[in-house]
């Protein structure tokens, strides 16, 4: 229970720091998705069921808030952390290569899928544009912000571990 309470907690305030903190420190308007970062990690780190519960909270708040119709963005993060679950077997908290990897993945499968279902299929065509604008910015973004925020996510899983042993 401790664990869920925990996991939403962190869902809470990465989506608080997204929404307002690098908000102010935006970059041509870019700011890091900070939530994909969190749905990402966890689905590697704890698998397929925690990272699609992780997304599904994640683009849940990100649907209600934004303002995007309802569901859209709660799909795409709910894949997003079913597939970093794949990884789950292979991953090891010290190696930052594989995460790195995954969440630059996971930046890039967002942002395309979120450019074909929002501005693809309504007729804007310009994906160059987009791409050297709106999503490598985006990508670089978030995978410099990735090395502290994963870092501490590790630590609290780390921390919640040695808890869970320690009562179990």
């Amino acid at each position: 229970m401790i664990r869920k309470l925990i996991t939403f907690i962190i869902i809470y305030f990465s989506f608080i720091l997204q929404c307002s903190v690098f908000n102010h420190i935006s970059l041509g308007g870019i700011v890091p998705n900070i939530l994909i970062i969190v749905t990402a990690t966890f689905g590697f780190m704890r698998g397929q069921n925690t990272g699609m519960a992780v997304g599904f909270i994640s683009g849940l708040m990100a649907d209600v808030f934004f303002g995007s119709p309802f569901g859209f963005i709660t799909l795409l993060y709910t894949v997003i952390g079913y597939l970093n679950g794949f990884f789950k077997n292979i991953f090891y908290p010290e190696d930052i290569k594989l995460p790195m990897v995954l969440i630059t993945g996971s930046e890039l499968v967002f942002c395309v899928l979120y450019y074909v279902l929002k501005f693809l299929l309504r007729g804007r065509l310009n994906i160059g544009y987009y791409f050297v604008h709106i999503m490598l910015p985006e990508i670089v973004y978030t995978v410099v912000a990735t090395l502290p925020l994963y870092g501490l996510i590790v630590w609290i899983n780390e921390k919640l571990e040695l808890y869970e042993r320690r009562n179990s």
